[in-house]
């Protein structure tokens, strides 16, 4: 597994990282032996970019992630952990919060909850429309001095934001969905991480299962799976979406390769500094994404693939509308 640096100063990371997310929610339900199992495949396989975040499952996931690195050196990995949004007993969203003494008392849990004595990445899930960046990242700045946080990354947040955060301490990555359907950081926000020397974490880079050409119209979600009112994965939104992913198909054939390793490969390619998380959920698919790494994507190849997938040919929105209003990476 090639290594990548995520942002000046940050931590050196495996080139393609691993998010626990479905693991534990959103997705509907999930086998917590094969995840655990996953994670350890994961790890075998070189992967050392962990990616969880409190409030899947409710500190299940970190519960999970414990579990997954029992016996594990803790210098193999990198712990990459969101925090601030509120959830209720049914698992409801109940907001963010990201005040200075929120963020010290989510810390405690987690490093409680994932049993180590510090957190590599931390990083808030959303901008708290109610706090000043400044106060959020300088209580990130006091855990790092006290040694409970290595570095402070964002998540979701427009290239002001980025620049506003930057200014307090030094900022090792942002955490945003980046993939073929999502191509909205390139205008600002990625031009804006490099003049910080701030990497990137594209998360759904398969964007949630409609690039892994595996999706079908007719699949049946179960309960608790959000991409049942996810806007691209709606009626003649999907038949779209889906007609893009065949023309993805195409050229994934032509290299001898699946749609989701294409896919994977080309958020890679779109620089050193970015580093894709992949969602899987079993180590057949994991097994799939890491073959992506080997997938060498050359001028021919990219031009073919932004015939098949152009810039903003994608239907619907990434999010349903109250989330899209939580994003200031969307402002």
């Amino acid at each position: 597994m090639n290594k990548r640096a995520l942002g000046v100063g940050g931590p050196t990371v495996s080139a393609l990282g691993l998010g626990l997310m479905g693991m534990s929610d959103l997705y509907g339900p999930a086998d917590e032996e094969e995840s655990v199992a996953t994670v350890q495949a994961a790890l075998d396989a070189g992967v050392t970019l962990l990616d969880t975040g409190d409030f899947y499952g409710m500190g299940h996931n970190e519960l999970l992630l414990r579990d997954a690195l029992r016996g594990v050196d803790r210098d193999r990995v990198t712990i990459s952990v969101k925090f601030g949004a509120m959830r209720g007993p049914d698992g409801d969203w109940l907001g963010f919060d990201a005040r200075p003494a929120a963020v010290k008392n989510f810390v405690a849990y987690s490093l409680r909850r994932l049993g180590t004595d510090h957190i590599d990445i931390y990083r808030p899930a959303r901008l708290d429309p109610e706090v000043p960046i400044e106060d959020t990242v300088g209580a990130l700045a006091e855990l790092v001095e006290a040694g409970h946080v290595r570095h402070i990354g964002l998540s979701e947040v427009g290239a002001e934001t980025l620049r506003r955060a930057a200014a307090v301490h030094p900022i090792a990555d942002l955490q945003i969905e980046y993939s073929l359907l999502s191509r909205g950081i390139e205008t600002e926000i990625l031009p804006a991480a490099r003049e910080l020397g701030v990497g990137i974490t594209a998360y759904a880079v398969l964007s949630r299962g409609l690039l892994s050409g595996h999706w079908t119209p007719d699949r049946n979600l179960t309960a608790g799976d959000f991409r049942a009112r996810s806007p691209r994965f709606q009626g003649e939104n999907l038949q779209r979406n889906l007609a893009l992913v065949e023309a993805l198909r195409g050229v994934a054939t032509r290299q001898g390769v699946s749609v989701a390793q294409v896919a994977i490969a080309w958020v890679a390619r779109q620089g050193e500094d970015i580093v894709p998380l992949v969602g899987a959920r079993n180590r057949t698919r994991l097994a799939e994404s890491l073959g992506a790494t080997g997938v060498d994507l050359g001028e021919e190849d990219l031009a073919a693939i932004e015939h098949a997938v152009p810039a903003d040919a994608a239907a619907g929105e990434r999010y349903a509308a109250p989330m899209m209003a939580h994003l200031d990476s969307e402002r």
